[in-house]
C-alpha cells in the first residue's frame, strides 16, 4: 500500500523535524533518490508553500527547488511574517528573486515589438509597433502572475468566441 495513504504531509513534516534529535541529518533521507523526497514533493502542488517552508528549514536545496515552480503563482505580499521567518532569510531570497526575475524577464519579452513588414495600406508598422509599446507598458506597470493567469484566460475565452468557420 502506498505510504501517502498513511501519513498526512504534517505527521512526515513533524517526523523530519525531529530526525535531528536522533542524529540523524535531514539531507541524508530527503535526497532526490529517496522515496520520502518523492513523497514530500507530491504534495508541493497542493501544500507548496509548507513543502518549501520545510525543506528550507533543512537545508534541503533539491527540495526547494522543485517545490519553487509550484510557488510561481503565490503572492508574495500574502507571506506571513511567521512563514518568512520559517522559511529564513536565504530560502526567502531565493523566492523573492525567482519572482522578480520572472517579472523582469517577462516585461523584456513584451516591451520587444513584433517583427516588421514593409509597410501596406492596411498596415501601418509605424502605428502597429506604437501600439505595441502601449499596450507593453500597461501590461508591465501593474504586472502580477495572477493578473497575468486571469488575462490570459480572460484572452482565451474571448478568442474561443470569435468567428472560426465561413
Amino acid at each position: 500500500m502506498p505510504f501517502s495513504q498513511h501519513y498526512s504531509f504534517e505527521e512526515l513534516s513533524t517526523a523530519v523535524d525531529q530526525l535531528h534529535v536522533y542524529g540523524v541529518p535531514p539531507k541524508l533521507y530527503v535526497s532526490q533518490d529517496t522515496y520520502l523526497y518523492k513523497l514530500l514533493l507530491s504534495y508541493a502542488p497542493t501544500l507548496p508553500l509548507k513543502v518549501y517552508t520545510l525543506a528550507a528549514r533543512h537545508n534541503l536545496s533539491d527540495l526547494a527547488v522543485a517545490t519553487s515552480s509550484h510557488l510561481l503563482s503565490f503572492n508574495l505580499s500574502n507571506l506571513t511574517e511567521e512563514t518568512a521567518e520559517a522559511i529564513g532569510s536565504e530560502y526567502l531570497r531565493r523566492l523573492f528573486f525567482l519572482h522578480m526575475g520572472r517579472l523582469d524577464a517577462l516585461k523584456r519579452l513584451l516591451s520587444s515589438p513584433p517583427n516588421s513588414h514593409t509597410p501596406t495600406a492596411d498596415c501601418n508598422v509605424k502605428d502597429l509597433t506604437r501600439a505595441w509599446a502601449l499596450a507593453s507598458v500597461y501590461l508591465a506597470w501593474d504586472l502580477r502572475p495572477e493578473h497575468l493567469h486571469t488575462h490570459i484566460k480572460e484572452l482565451s475565452v474571448q478568442w474561443s468566441h470569435v468567428k472560426c468557420t465561413i
